[in-house]
């Protein structure tokens, strides 16, 4: 261990390598599908109904990214058309369960952000511009 390994450095690598992980949690698509498979396993078909206003592609995205981080399994039965579905493993629940209070603080507060943003929004176009 070099000093650049040393105790003090550790906490900076622990940040860095935690945003990857807090990527997951920021991104409004994985939680979404996450929470759209706390039920059970889905189709593709089923989640993209499910969460409305992402594209084919995006949740296509958001898929391979949450199989690659461990958060959700793909499962492909040999029939014709094949059968795809999507389920969460365990660490996939684990982030359910501790992102489930920040979507129930989201879906309560919605009135009062969309009144905060609309009042703002007013505020700034009513504003004289500001000097250059």
């Amino acid at each position: 261990m070099t000093a650049a390994d040393g105790p003090s450095s550790m906490p900076h690598r622990q940040a860095c390598r935690t945003s990857d992980v807090l990527g997951i949690v920021g991104d409004k698509w994985s939680l979404l599908v996450v929470r759209n498979l706390s039920q059970g396993p889905r189709r593709f078909t089923e989640l993209k109904r499910a969460t409305t206003g992402i594209s084919q592609r995006m949740l296509t995205v958001t898929l391979r990214g949450l199989e690659r981080d461990g958060i959700l399994t793909r499962t492909v039965v040999n029939v014709m058309p094949p059968h795809v579905s999507y389920a969460l493993t365990p660490m996939g629940m684990t982030l359910r369960e501790a992102t489930a209070p920040l979507l129930e603080w989201s879906l309560g507060n919605l009135d009062g952000i969309h009144a905060a943003r609309a009042a703002y929004d007013s505020r700034a176009e009513a504003a004289p511009p500001a000097p250059s």
